[in-house]
């Protein structure tokens, strides 16, 4: 007999509603409405498959409604932002002080909330016996400081959001070493670490856990993740839904809409959707864990 912990999720109905100060905010002639017309949106490359999901289910839901996503690095999807090239960006961070204070300086109304918690995987090759690690093992990796037998150390893109993580979170700032690469998307951070014996690959967990396993506890075969710990903890976590939500893995990491529109528009609609339990649930199915649910933890004992 052994005990495990089981996640019961009790949804909590949660819907964004935005008051905007003033009606000259509004835009003059708007052609889209919370569920018909057309809006372009950036999101981090980290979760395209996610956003696939989440855009083809909303548009059947409302057939007069095309959410055109550009997939990119978070770095440019905070520039589209800037620019009002894109009135909805999904990233993981929020608005920065002098952002804000961009915002507030143009006086436009924009929101932003946490949809989800994630995390980054570390990733080996399957015949890599190096299966956990700790953080500080890692940071040595990942600043230079490592000085064992040679790896090769790969992210998903130049200005990612993964690469900027690792920078803030475990390199404290200091720059990533020479033996770091950029693939052409976390898809081929997957393959390049899958076929290569010396790879370590960071990358968001939703690329290599599998959606088919109902349980979440199982991730791609063609690759190892790693487990992770802090010098405080005693055991190794790796990124399951369950240590994401309680922060025991590492490499949590926020997953924010922020939302440029000064009125009801088909932006706000989408990201109603995102919150309701449908989005929400959607985003259970790729390993993240959802931040609008209402969710217990319980002992079970299974036989």
């Amino acid at each position: 007999m052994k005990t495990q912990k089981l996640i019961t999720g009790f949804l909590g109905l949660w819907l964004a509603c935005f008051s905007w100060t003033s009606c000259n905010q509004q835009a003059k002639h708007p052609t889209d409405t919370t569920t018909s017309g057309t809006i372009h949106i950036s999101v981090d490359i980290s979760y395209e498959p996610l956003m696939d999901s989440e855009i083809k289910v909303f548009e059947t839901q409302h057939p007069q409604a095309h959410i055109i996503a550009s997939y990119k690095p978070e770095a440019d999807c905070f520039k589209d932002l800037l620019n009002d090239s894109a009135r909805l960006i999904i990233v993981t961070r929020d608005l920065n002080e002098q952002e804000k204070a961009y915002f507030k300086s143009i006086k436009e109304p924009i929101v932003s909330k946490i949809l989800a918690w994630d995390a980054v995987a570390v990733i080996v090759n399957p015949s890599n016996p190096d299966t956990n690690m700790t953080v500080d093992e890692l940071a040595k990796i990942t600043t230079g400081e490592y000085h064992g037998k040679p790896v090769q150390l790969v992210f998903d893109e130049q200005n990612s959001s993964t690469v900027r993580f690792i920078i803030d979170s475990i390199n404290h700032g200091k720059p990533l070493p020479g033996y770091a690469m950029a693939a052409n998307g976390p898809s081929q951070v997957v393959d390049y670490v899958a076929s290569t014996p010396n790879a370590i690959g960071l990358i968001g967990v939703s690329w290599v856990s599998d959606p088919y396993d109902t349980l979440a506890l199982s991730f791609l075969k063609k690759v190892r993740v790693v487990g992770l710990k802090t010098a405080s903890e005693t055991r190794y976590f790796k990124p399951y839904q369950y240590y994401i939500a309680l922060k025991s893995y590492p490499l949590t990491r926020a997953f924010y809409f922020i939302l440029r529109e000064p009125y009801y528009g088909l932006g706000t609609g989408f990201v109603n959707f995102l919150a309701s339990d449908k989005g929400q649930l959607i985003i259970a199915k790729y390993r993240l864990f959802p931040a609008l649910m209402n969710i217990v933890f319980r002992d079970a004992t299974i036989q």
